[in-house]
Order: C-alpha cells, then sequence, then structure tokens
C-alpha cells in the first residue's frame, strides 16, 4: 500500500528542487525530509529522488508525483477531509499544464482566469512547443496539456479548442533588402529566418507549403513571442507571427506580410486524464465556452 504522508513529501521535494526548500514549505526540518524520504525508497527497494541541484525524480519517483497530483484533485472535491485525514499541505490543489507559449501570450489566460479565481485552484505550468506539450503528459509530468499533436494519449480524452492563424511576417526594410524581387524561391533561400527553438517546424511547414524549400541555414532562434516580434520589428529576420500578435503591426505599416494568400492555422487540443473529477470537468467546460469566445482563435 502507499504511504502517501511520504510521497506527498516527495512531491514536495520534486516541487521546490530541494530539501531544504520542501522542508521550508512543509515546516519541519530537512533532516526529517531525508529520513522520510529515505526510509520510503529501502521499504519500495527503489530510488525516488536524485539527489543534485535542483533534485529530480526517478522514472518512479515521477509516475508517483503524477499519481499523488490526481489523489489531491480529488481530494479537493470533499469538503468533509481535514487534518490529519487530508494529503494536501493546501486545500487549494495545484494544477500542472503543458501549454504552447503563443497561447501563453494571447489566448490562454483569459480563458482560464475567470475559473482559477472561483476554484482557487493554483496552476503551474509548464512551457512547451505545441507539437509537444502532450509528450509532457504521456510522460506523467503535468496534468493537462494545450497541445496541436492529434495522436491520442492513453488514458486522456481530447476536445478541440480552435486554430491559432499564423502570419509570415518581417519588417519593411527587411523586405527590401532581401524580397525587393517578390517572394521567389531564392529569395527564401538566402533571407535570415526566426524560429522559436529548434523543435519549431512551423517555418519549415509554411516554406514547403509555399515553395517546397528546406529550412535555410541562416536561422535565429529566438525563444519568446515577444522576442520573436521584437526580433521582427528590428529586421532581424522573418517568421511566422500569430495574427493576434502582428496584427496591429500589420496595419501601421512596421510589418510586413510575406506572400499573404499562405497563412497557417494550428489546430489546438485540450487533453485531459478521464478522471472522474468536477474541478477538471469545470475547467474543460469553462475554457471551451471562453475559446468560443475568443478573438485569438479560428474555429470551424
Amino acid at each position: 500500500m502507499l504511504d502517501y504522508a511520504a510521497l506527498g513529501i516527495v512531491s514536495a521535494v520534486v516541487r521546490e528542487g530541494s530539501f531544504e526548500g520542501a522542508a521550508q514549505a512543509l515546516g519541519i526540518t530537512s533532516s526529517a525530509i531525508s529520513q522520510r524520504i529515505k526510509g520510503y525508497e529501502e521499504k519500495l527497494g527503489a530510488l525516488l529522488i536524485i539527489r543534485g541541484q535542483p533534485c529530480q525524480p526517478t522514472t518512479l519517483g515521477k509516475a508517483l508525483c503524477a499519481h499523488i497530483d490526481k489523489v489531491r484533485l480529488l481530494e479537493a472535491e470533499i469538503p468533509q477531509l481535514s487534518g490529519d485525514a487530508a494529503l494536501s499541505v493546501s486545500r487549494s490543489p495545484t494544477l500542472k499544464i503543458a501549454v504552447n507559449a503563443d497561447s501563453l501570450a494571447t489566448w490562454f489566460p483569459s480563458a482560464i482566469s475567470g475559473f482559477v479565481k472561483e476554484s482557487g485552484v493554483f496552476l503551474d505550468l509548464l512551457i512547451e512547443d505545441e507539437a509537444h506539450t502532450a509528450d509532457r503528459l504521456r510522460s506523467g509530468d503535468v496534468m493537462a496539456a494545450v497541445t496541436a499533436d492529434s495522436r491520442p494519449v492513453p488514458g486522456c480524452r481530447t476536445l478541440h479548442l480552435g486554430a491559432l492563424r499564423y502570419a509570415a511576417c518581417a519588417s519593411p526594410d527587411f523586405v527590401q533588402r532581401y524580397f525587393s524581387h517578390g517572394w521567389t524561391q531564392d529569395a527564401f533561400s538566402n533571407a535570415p529566418c526566426m524560429c522559436f527553438e529548434k523543435r519549431d517546424r512551423l517555418q519549415t511547414r509554411w516554406l514547403q507549403e509555399v515553395h517546397q524549400l528546406p529550412l535555410p541555414q541562416q536561422v535565429h532562434y529566438i525563444p519568446t513571442p515577444q522576442g520573436f516580434l521584437d526580433f521582427a520589428l528590428a529586421g532581424m529576420g522573418w517568421g511566422l507571427q500569430p495574427l493576434a500578435l502582428a496584427k496591429a503591426h500589420l496595419e501601421s505599416g512596421r510589418l510586413v506580410e510575406l506572400a499573404p494568400k499562405h497563412r497557417v492555422n494550428v489546430n489546438l487540443n485540450w487533453v485531459i486524464p478521464r478522471l472522474k473529477s468536477k474541478l477538471l470537468e469545470k475547467l474543460t467546460r469553462n475554457l471551451k465556452m471562453q475559446c468560443l469566445q475568443s478573438q485569438y482563435l479560428e474555429r470551424e
């Protein structure tokens, strides 16, 4: 049988990144943290924590932390639990959600804020490329994900939210330097490009659809939506901008859309475990309703 008190301590160490941080969060000594985890590891015959800076869970430790997060979520719906009967250190559970940076910079805050205020839950957001957020759910790092990955996740259900629309943009002076003769293959082969990170395939997808070209060798990697936009405005390169962020700059002439007839939609899905959780169900309904009203998301 699982020792949930010990697992709560393991979870605190993983969350805080150290024994000292967990001790401060739980109001006990670091020595007590260390002894409790060591005793439970000896009982299981397996390591749960890789000691380091920061401390990291083993594969088993990660699986058990994911399990305890689900238990805490369900426990929060039983108001009669209190004192020693309660597993959670706080009565308000924390939801770990993987979300892509462009969603976080556009529609996600307004879509989830009402639920957070009403329910009192806390968010622990993990930023990941939209094509890989579901992998974080599969690995047990998070409890829910906003993802462009349409593949089924075992034990989970998927709800379509809408699509973020992207436009290829660059500054007027950049266009003058590299595209004075039009949106040609040669121009795109020589013009510096921007990507969010090395796994970002959006620019490659756009180039394939427009010119059947690979990504050029001259690439800037800009890992924040605001930085991505600022670098484009500064004339550093061209890239696919969320239309919601670029629209005002396109209208003012600070950005120019490259090949305007070739915009890209990235479909986004909400993936959650098949738990009988009223909180998750309420969040999902709220998120769907807010997405239907969002000015940032395209809908079918």
